[in-house]
């Protein structure tokens, strides 16, 4: 192959040493292809880089009524997440009057990468919905690559070219933050999300943005990582008494984080709000059966999930050549724990 020219049907069967007619049976989803061949064809359609125009023509000509909920996620994840059962309450609501049916498709290794990458080439979905979205998806570039309608819950950056919904997490945070400064809160800290996400990453400026408004200095000390998960905002909490225990506030970039942080405070002792005020983020069923019951960041979560749905729809009706991307409000709900 030429410097600068992109592959073609020869070139891949080149590679997978096959003929150019199995590679066409690869790509339009026949039987007649053996496992052995077909495995080959998708080794060296990815290697390549080879995006069949057939798959734009079939997008625009053939529908599949389908679409794939992508979620790079583990089951324990899936399951011990509040965030994730809203967001599919959501999708699957919004498709329930229409004829498309909701593949849920989780994403753990790179076997099931290459599953996805075949459900895509072959024009098994007509588009896809993308969850957990981090700074280097491969996922989403692959997906942006070929062409397919993609909608993600969220974003890589702020220079996203792929449609998106998220929450005003900027805003949210600060005002959570700003909850706490007003309440008399002098050591406000945070645990953050997974800052290789930019809802990590936007929760994170809306604290410091807080504490610019409030005309304070933004103690980096005070901030200690989280990967969303229960386990991880207790292990941050533990981290952030030890290094400084005259902290009095805390604003979790998430609901569960919120919790570990609650069992952490109640083992060392601190009482809530009396010592330390604790604020969460997404006011999922957890908030309101915490002890204090938790003040959070309520975000609307079924609705990015209808909106997602409504935009993938929209763009596999229109050719993919639109591209939306929304951003939904947030709102502040003060219960005990602050």
């Amino acid at each position: 192959m030429s410097e600068g020219r992109p592959p073609t049907i020869k070139t891949v069967a080149a590679r997978a040493g096959v003929g150019r007619t199995t590679v066409s049976r690869v790509l339009n989803g026949s039987e007649l292809v053996s496992a052995d061949a077909r495995e080959r064809v998708l080794r060296a359609i990815k290697e390549l880089n080879y995006v069949p125009n057939s798959v734009a023509r079939g997008l625009v000509t053939s529908r599949t009524e389908a679409v794939a909920l992508v979620i790079p996620e583990s089951e324990s994840r899936l399951g011990s997440e509040p965030f994730f059962a809203a967001l599919i309450r959501g999708v699957s609501g919004a498709l329930t009057e229409t004829r498309t049916q909701l593949q849920l498709v989780l994403v753990r290794d790179q076997l099931e990468r290459d599953q996805l990458t075949t459900s895509i080439v072959t024009r098994r979905v007509d588009g896809v919905l993308l969850v957990s979205v981090r700074a280097q998806e491969r996922v989403a570039a692959m997906l942006e690559e070929m062409g397919l309608p993609t909608v993600l819950a969220g974003r890589r950056g702020e220079d996203e070219r792929l449609s998106y919904v998220t929450s005003d997490n900027i805003g949210g945070a600060t005002a959570a933050v700003e909850h706490l400064v007003r309440g008399g809160r002098e050591r406000v800290a945070t645990i953050t999300g997974d800052l290789d996400m930019d809802v990590g990453r936007s929760r994170l400026a809306g604290w410091r943005r807080a504490h610019e408004l409030a005309g304070r200095e933004a103690d980096e000390s005070l901030v200690e990582p989280g990967d969303f998960s229960e386990e991880g905002g207790r292990r941050a909490m533990r981290s952030l008494l030890e290094r400084a225990p005259e902290l009095d506030a805390v604003f979790a970039a998430s609901d569960l984080m919120a919790v570990g942080a609650l069992a952490e405070l109640r083992a060392h002792g601190r009482r809530v709000p009396e010592d330390v005020a604790v604020v969460g983020f997404e006011d999922s069923v957890l908030a309101r059966h915490t002890n204090p019951p938790l003040s959070t960041v309520r975000q609307p979560v079924e609705e990015v999930g209808r909106t997602m749905a409504r935009i993938l729809l929209d763009e596999i009706a229109e050719g993919g050549a639109r591209r939306q991307q929304v951003t939904l409000p947030t709102e502040l709900v003060v219960r005990e724990s602050s």
